[in-house]
């Protein structure tokens, strides 16, 4: 129509923009449903915010604990989430002052809910919690957890100081306290190596930090501290080897007098637990010492054999587990079962079985 003279390159710019007129509200309404969405959804979050009760006005925590000595009791503890769907299961158990109890299972088996009650995060279905011989439900949550220390795989770190982020469990310790702290959790390795050394500032969740230094931080946290109760999920997973060894030792002397729960993936550091819990399905299937749950050869023998690499295709010969097989027979099994507890035995450091007894 230009061309033709019927169109100006004026009319023909004007009708370019009525037609962005047009179009740009049509875009606008199809975009207004996902816009409703997402206000429904931040409005559902938003009314669930609100309606969340503070856990320090909680009418039955009215008894204010002093120093505590550390003795927790689970009398028949039964927890779930929702309805009709238990996640623990008549758990009952005790650790005292000065021991270390380990939690052993499977992924789902109740491990950390478990801990989520000895921390409090969460009132028992029923049965009942005990603290020093006090229902942990009747007392005043700042009175319990400031005497908790927790160290998880992935800990939290503020955006300040190496310094600040150790004083984050006691703010009122020494700066010899800190120095203390952070030798036996070996944070002075990498800190002289920093710009600032402890001074330095770590960034938002520790992001200049790697993972082994990060926990290192939160365990030297927990060491400043000085819990009674003491709650370590993994604390040495991001560590390596050498770095594990020492901060093990540095752990001891932490667990020392203390209540220590832990929870392990690796069984071979809670080899030297007082009691060690093996959960499955919320409920506590076998419980005793790493020696006394290697003797017994049930669920613990069978994650500690299969973690330490003591397969059964590694002592039998090929075709030797299929003859079993076919035999169908459970004496074939027992019989190997058997053999592989007293491989194991011998290479865990046990006193080897005569092979007569055999």
């Amino acid at each position: 129509m230009i061309l033709a003279g019927k169109m100006t390159i004026g009319d023909f710019f004007a009708f370019t923009l009525y037609l962005g007129f047009m179009v740009a509200p049509v875009f606008m309404m199809v975009s207004i449903g996902t816009q409703i969405t997402e206000a429904f959804a931040g409005f559902d979050r938003m009314h669930e915010v609100f309606e969340e009760q503070p856990e320090d006005i909680d009418p039955e925590r009215v008894v204010h604990l002093g120093r505590v000595r550390g003795n927790l009791r689970f009398e028949n503890v039964n927890f779930q989430y929702e309805p009709d769907k238990p996640v623990l299961r008549g758990v009952t158990f005790e650790s005292m002052p000065g021991t270390v109890t380990a939690l052993v299972g499977s992924s789902g088996s109740g491990k950390s809910t478990l801990i989520a009650l000895v921390a409090a995060f969460a009132k028992p279905s029923s049965g009942k919690i005990y603290i020093d011989d006090v229902d942990l439900s009747t007392v005043r949550l700042d009175s319990y957890r400031s005497q908790l220390g927790v160290v998880l795989q992935e800990n939290f770190l503020f955006d300040g100081t190496v310094k600040e982020n150790i004083l984050f469990g006691r703010p009122a310790a020494s700066s010899d306290d800190v120095l203390r702290a952070s030798a036996i959790a070996r944070v002075d390795e990498f800190a002289v190596k920093l710009e600032n050394g402890l001074e330095t500032v770590v960034g938002e969740r520790g992001v200049k930090l790697s993972g082994g230094q990060r926990q290192r931080v939160a365990i030297a946290r927990a060491i400043l501290a000085d819990p009674r109760i003491l709650i370590l999920d993994e604390a040495t997973s991001s560590l390596d080897t050498e770095s594990e060894a020492l901060i093990q030792e540095g752990l001891a002397a932490l667990m020392s007098g203390r209540t220590t729960f832990v929870i392990a993936h690796r069984l071979s550091t809670i080899r030297s637990a007082d009691q060690i819990l093996v959960l499955e399905d919320g409920v506590i299937v076998e419980r005793g010492t790493h020696a006394q749950l290697l003797a017994y050869g049930g669920r613990y023998f069978e994650l500690y054999t299969r973690q330490a690499g003591i397969e059964a295709d590694r002592f039998i010969n090929p075709g030797e587990m299929e003859l079993a097989a076919d035999a169908g027979s459970n004496e074939g099994l027992k019989e190997r079962r058997e053999g592989l507890g007293e491989v194991a035995r011998d290479l865990l450091g046990f006193t080897p079985t005569p092979r007569g007894s055999t």
